[in-house]
């Protein structure tokens, strides 16, 4: 495995650290600066949709310059952001803090997506994305349940600043260990905007929306579903979420494997999958040994879908992905905001604590369906145009289409 996919996944760890730890020390933090509950809710909503703003303003300001840079500054971003969190004495700063750290969400993933496929083979780049994303789903494993342990012990700023030096640990890492070949030459901005003329980019940002919030929807409100519907102590909560974060490791894994070998098929069958779980949780929520076996499988398949929806984009973006990559990230984190206020909604029109359960099966079918729609006009087109050989080793993206074993086309 290349060094450089080590230090950009250890870069997905700290930045999904930055944006899930808050959720376990909100109280902590809403004591602390005096705030309501609800109130302190905004540092997680404020961050989700910064991230989606910077995955393209900041993208788009950076697109002309070298990649490997521009991760190094990313970097410092985050380190700037996550300190100014550790070291603010009222609210204002703390979302200030929040608001910096999330600007480089966005543009980190897009670039490192395009980076890590420059770093591997053709035939195993969606692996290459799903490794960097690994860090992410470590995150939720690992990194949530001791970050809130560590804040709960010795106060929520300590796990900040843990935070922070994982951001200097990361720099250095991508400093010494990412080759400047691998990154490939910049693009203008005018043909990073040319990648959205592709229908194909289009309908893959829609499928993300939709799928991603499908599940997100769901689990936003799963402490509820899980203390009220399925019968679970309060205590548990944070044992079953990790189990959840198994099936994000898992899912993230396979799911990067299968869209090396059929990337439009995997994802058919993995957004029917998803549906499928979802629709079975919603059934059987209240039997406590059903919903066990819900959350893992939720977690994989939801995942499950992120290399491939993320190599999709990439493939579709033709030979300027920077910033199409950056926007499917950006439609994660849109997709999370939309899931979590659908099933809000059901839950204000008192439909009951599965409802966002049942809000996230209409979203994944809708998901499914954009998705079929999709691979049939692919299918329907043919392949793209091909791509020289001496381009191939510049453009990792290039490579890729070079290698896929399924053929497509912009529509």
């Amino acid at each position: 495995m290349p060094a450089g996919l080590i230090a950009l996944a250890l870069g997905g760890f700290g930045i999904g650290l930055t944006e899930f730890v808050i959720m376990g020390l909100l109280p902590e933090i809403a004591a602390d600066f005096h705030v309501s509950e609800a109130s302190a809710g905004w540092f997680i909503s404020g961050y989700a949709l910064s991230v989606t703003v910077g995955a393209l303003l900041v993208t788009a300001a950076v697109t002309r310059l070298p990649r490997k840079p521009v991760l190094v500054g990313l970097l410092v971003l985050f380190i700037i952001g996550n300190f100014l969190s550790a070291i603010a004495d009222g609210y204002g700063a703390m979302m200030l803090g929040r608001t910096v750290a999330a600007l480089c969400h966005g543009a980190f993933f897009g670039i490192g997506s395009v980076v890590a496929a420059g770093l591997v083979p053709a035939n195993k780049k969606a692996g290459a994305i799903a490794i960097m994303f690994t860090g992410l789903t470590a995150a939720n494993v690992l990194g949530v349940p001791f970050g809130t342990l560590l804040g709960q012990s010795f106060g929520w700023r300590s796990t900040f600043w843990a935070i922070t030096a994982i951001g200097v640990l990361v720099l250095l890492g991508i400093a010494l260990w990412v080759p400047k070949a691998s990154t490939g030459p910049a693009q203008s901005l005018r043909s990073e905007l040319g990648a959205f003329t592709s229908g194909q980019v289009w309908l893959s940002l829609v499928v993300t929306i939709l799928g991603f919030g499908g599940m997100f929807g769901a689990f936003t409100y799963i402490a509820f579903t899980l203390t009220e519907v399925s019968g679970f102590p309060a205590s548990a909560v944070p044992w079953l979420l990790v189990l959840f974060g198994g099936g994000l490791f898992v899912g993230n894994f396979l799911g990067g494997k299968a869209a090396d070998k059929a990337l439009d098929l995997s994802l058919i069958l993995i957004l029917a999958g998803l549906m499928v779980v979802l629709a079975f949780f919603a059934l059987t929520a209240f039997s406590s040994v059903a919903t066990v076996f819900s959350l893992a499988l939720m977690g994989g398949f939801g995942f499950a879908t992120v290399p491939g929806l993320q190599m999709r984009v990439m493939h579709f973006a033709s030979m300027a992905p920077t910033l199409a990559s950056g926007a499917n990230i950006g439609a994660f984190n849109l997709g999370n905001a939309l899931g979590a206020w659908l099933g809000g909604v059901t839950i204000s029109a008192g439909l009951g604590y599965t409802s966002p359960v049942w809000a996230g099966v209409g979203m994944t079918a809708a998901a499914l369906v954009v998705m079929m729609l999709a691979a049939a006009a692919a299918k329907r087109h043919g392949s793209g145009a091909p791509v020289a050989a001496s381009d191939v080793d510049n453009h990792p993206v290039a490579a890729a289409t070079a290698g896929s074993r399924q053929p497509h086309r912009h529509v």
